[in-house]
């Protein structure tokens, strides 16, 4: 291989680390909230422009912030097995560089939010990553087992900005799905946690299955489950939702509470693991519900 092919070998290993940085999955997961709550409060299809930017927009603001907690948690992400690969914890990017690189993401993301949304959405992106860093990262990570129950409330501020960004104001629909996604955060990584109880431990993070037992940590599961499912099937009358989301919420919500009440019964890693991933096709299902009801409804 000659020197240009090392160097843009090089480069694309960079470019690919620095994206990393900014976990691309769980930015996936929070956009999949956001465009089904945009049509919903449009009743229809908002236009593709304030779609794109808003994705864009919450994309760069998830990326930014999601850099920042692997800065600040590169320490203990040398610690545990299933984060003891990511660029900062091998040295392949350097803390300062990173650090900037989160910061440049989080400017990016007001700015473009604010110039093509709007400074509500703009404001309600940035507030989130500050919670995130601030109140989940910096304090309750490593300090109370409630970590992720308070500090889960950051991903659910997604839909606040796809609502915001139809109508540029906040109402009782988009705070209940804002309560849909804050409890539906501590199940889902709750049944992921006790399958890397070992890692939290090693790593002196109170993560709720490290520091207490699968019986306990699978009863708050299912206590939250079931508001959860009640807070799913409220949101039919609140935000307005006809007979196809109605169900959609009943069926995927009764499969939700079965799987946790699994855990309960088993204790098991694969229980667990079984009502992981499917939380994450629970709230695609669930969002994707929405989108269908409201383009049936509609006649789109």
């Amino acid at each position: 291989m000659g020197l240009a092919q090392l160097s843009s070998h090089s480069r694309a290993q960079t470019a690919r680390a620095y994206i990393s940085l900014t976990k691309p999955r769980i930015i996936e997961l929070l956009l999949v909230t956001t465009v089904p709550t945009m049509v919903v409060a449009d009743r229809g299809i908002p236009s593709v422009w304030l779609m794109a930017a808003t994705v864009i927009g919450g994309a760069l603001a998830a990326g930014g912030a999601n850099a920042i907690n692997m800065y600040a948690d590169r320490d203990i992400d040398r610690l545990m097995e299933r984060t003891k690969h990511r660029p900062l914890a091998t040295g392949q990017i350097a803390p300062r560089r990173a650090l900037a690189f989160a910061i440049a993401l989080e400017a990016l993301a007001f700015a473009w939010l604010w110039g093509f949304v709007n400074l509500l959405s703009a404001a309600l992106a940035l507030s989130a990553t500050a919670f995130y860093v601030f109140v989940y990262t910096l304090w309750l990570k490593r300090t109370s087992s409630r970590n992720i129950v308070i500090g889960g409330a950051a991903g659910a501020v997604p839909v606040l900005v796809g609502w915001s960004a139809v109508t540029n104001s906040l109402d009782w629909a988009p705070l209940l799905l804002f309560g849909l996604i804050f409890y539906w955060t501590p199940p889902h990584f709750w049944a992921l946690a006790i399958r890397y109880r070992d890692d939290y431990q090693a790593a002196n993070v109170p993560m709720l299955p490290a520091v207490a037992s699968t019986r306990t940590t699978a009863v708050r599961m299912i206590g939250y489950t079931v508001v959860l499912w009640a807070l799913s099937v409220l949101f039919s009358a609140v935000g307005g939702m006809g007979a196809i989301y109605l169900a959609s919420a009943i069926v995927l919500g009764g499969v939700f509470l079965c799987l946790a009440v699994q855990v309960l019964r088993a204790q098991t890693e694969a229980a667990a693991m079984r009502l992981f991933s499917y939380s994450i096709s629970y709230i695609t299902l669930l969002f994707g519900a929405m989108v269908v009801d409201q383009l049936v409804r509609t006649g789109v």
